[in-house]
């Protein structure tokens, strides 16, 4: 199975945990990135990187949820660990462009991140995606 599908079927397969989770939220809509974790900084740009994105809109955007969460991706992918670690414990390295909350997930190379609701569940989200994407690739490589 390639990299894409399993992206999507993480996706799908958190989905039923996201509408859940929107009974607490501010918002039900989110944004979601996944970058390619065979790619990594140095070896592409950031837009060549992303594997996959997906929106959930249960309304029209009041802000622009999926610019957020590209910018969260970009500062985990190019920091190699979620933007809290970095905005929390590694400030210095924040550029002018970074956004001043987190809400990405790095789980080995995997990383992914989302916007659109509270950037505590936006982490929370972010972490199920990637732990979902490398436990069905696992599953994927045992069938083999």
């Amino acid at each position: 199975m390639k990299h894409l599908d399993i992206a999507k079927q993480a996706v799908q397969l958190v989905k039923p945990s996201i509408e859940e989770l929107f009974k607490r939220t501010n918002r039900k809509e989110l944004h979601i990135v996944i970058m390619d974790p065979r790619i990594k900084p140095w070896e592409a740009n950031f837009d060549d990187a992303i594997l996959y994105e997906e929106s959930i809109k249960n309304s029209e955007w009041q802000l622009p949820f999926n610019e957020f969460a590209r910018k969260k991706a970009l500062q985990a992918w190019r920091e190699r660990q979620a933007n809290i670690v970095t905005q929390s414990m590694h400030p210095s390295s924040l550029r002018e462009d970074d956004l001043p909350f987190y809400g990405s997930f790095v789980y080995g190379n995997i990383v992914v991140a989302c916007s659109g609701v509270e950037q505590w569940f936006d982490m929370l989200i972010s972490s199920w995606i990637a732990v979902a994407f490398e436990q069905l690739m696992i599953h994927e490589l045992q069938q083999k």
